[in-house]
């Protein structure tokens, strides 16, 4: 129990992007959906970090510093807030995915598919800020096997995202019967509060070439998101035009 108030305390942002997905999961998906899309989510984020740690798949070869132990929770070699901190951005992500693609009666690999695509558009800002940990509270928690070329992120690492968050909400999407929920708007208000808060320590740091590009890929992914959504015929993908039935 002391650990655990030592990692709330060394990571309180964490636990409140934790309890703004619960809030809005809550909303969107009921209690019980949306501890599922955790229960989901967790083991396979958990899992790829535990495998890239040891055999650089999918992210890449990395290892955690330890720097931490003793003053937040690791489940093996990682820290739990690392793992638990891919719920939020993969149900954040999820929503934006739904929002997008609403009214489509799109089939569901699609989404889990967007729904990878949209987190690894924040692991753009994420990553390479986190890399950069040990100049903001973040602390140097991890190093890669090899800086990448992506301002010292290998491109692998992206893959990974992209992987992990379509597994995911793959795996939850197999086990409920309707991909809708109530509403996904706090969800999407999630997502940019989190790039904001990433967007936010970049700059703080002094990074403004990266926080530029980071800014500039977003508004990229925004503009093809509202372009989407006012066109629902730009994507054929619809199961009903398929002739398949949801269950």
């Amino acid at each position: 129990m002391d650990l655990f108030v030592a990692t709330l305390t060394l990571r309180p942002y964490v636990f409140a992007f934790l309890a703004l997905f619960l809030l809005a999961g809550s909303a969107d998906l009921g209690w019980r959906r949306t501890l599922g899309f955790a229960g989901c989510l967790w083991p396979v984020a958990w899992l790829a970090e535990f495998s890239s740690t040891r055999i650089g798949v999918p992210f890449g070869l990395y290892q955690y510093t330890g720097l931490t132990r003793g003053r937040e929770l690791y489940i093996a070699n990682v820290p739990l807030m690392d793992s638990l901190s891919f719920t939020f951005l993969a149900y954040a992500s999820f929503c934006l995915a739904r929002a997008v693609l609403a009214g489509r009666g799109t089939r569901r690999w699609v989404t889990a598919a967007m729904t990878g695509v949209f987190m690894m558009a924040l692991d753009v800002v994420i990553d390479p800020l986190a890399v950069r940990g040990d100049r903001w509270f973040l602390g140097h928690l991890f190093t890669y096997a090899e800086p990448g070329i992506y301002f010292g992120v290998p491109l692998s690492n992206f893959a990974g995202w992209v992987i992990v968050g379509a597994v995911g909400a793959g795996l939850y999407l197999s086990f409920v019967s309707s991909v809708a929920g109530r509403r996904t708007w706090p969800g999407v208000a999630l997502y940019y509060v989190v790039l904001g808060f990433n967007l936010a320590m970049t700059m703080q740091i002094g990074e403004r070439i990266l926080a530029g590009v980071g800014a500039s890929v977003h508004v990229a992914v925004a503009l093809i998101v509202m372009y989407l959504h006012r066109n629902p015929g730009a994507m054929a993908l619809g199961e009903e035009s398929r002739g398949i039935q949801r269950v």
